[in-house]
């Protein structure tokens, strides 16, 4: 008798376990790498000019200054002090400020009024010195807070 042999054909399919495993290797180390790195991007930004914001012919303007060397200016009036030509109070400190707008908000809203506050910095001021004064407004119950810019 003739022995028959069973033999294996060979199997056409790509086998994909190892790239499987390669993948799952790779997600884990962009997983653990992500967080670590830094976010954010540089921006160089333009000088445009914008458009005027609309006042509110009824409500008093409280301008705030900040100076490159982190001194703080205000002036209350009917319009928007763009200039620093008229008579502006002082504070050397923020908390300071704080305590004079809470001040002036409450004032005002006692007396029914509305206040619009607009805050303008030397170009020279870091980006965190004008986010600590917004956020000594908005301690001092400022809603809104507008941003002043120069034209080019």
């Amino acid at each position: 008798m003739a022995r028959i042999r069973n033999r294996r054909k060979p199997v056409a399919e790509m086998n994909v376990v190892p790239y499987i495993d390669v993948m799952l290797v790779l997600l884990v180390i962009f997983m653990v790498t992500a967080p670590m790195l830094n976010q954010g991007v540089k921006v160089d930004l333009p000088k445009v000019s914008s458009e005027a914001l609309p006042q509110d012919n009824n409500a008093r303007v409280l301008t705030i200054s900040i100076k490159a060397d982190k001194t703080y200016f205000w002036n209350m009036g009917e319009e928007v002090d763009a200039d620093q030509g008229k008579k502006s109070e002082t504070a050397t400190a923020l908390p300071k400020l704080v305590t004079v707008v809470s001040g002036i908000m409450a004032e005002n809203s006692r007396q029914g009024k509305k206040v619009q506050v607009f805050v303008r910095g030397d170009k020279t001021v870091d980006y965190g010195a004008v986010m600590a004064v917004m956020g000594g407004l908005q301690q001092a119950g400022v809603g809104n807070v507008g941003l002043i810019t120069e034209a080019p």
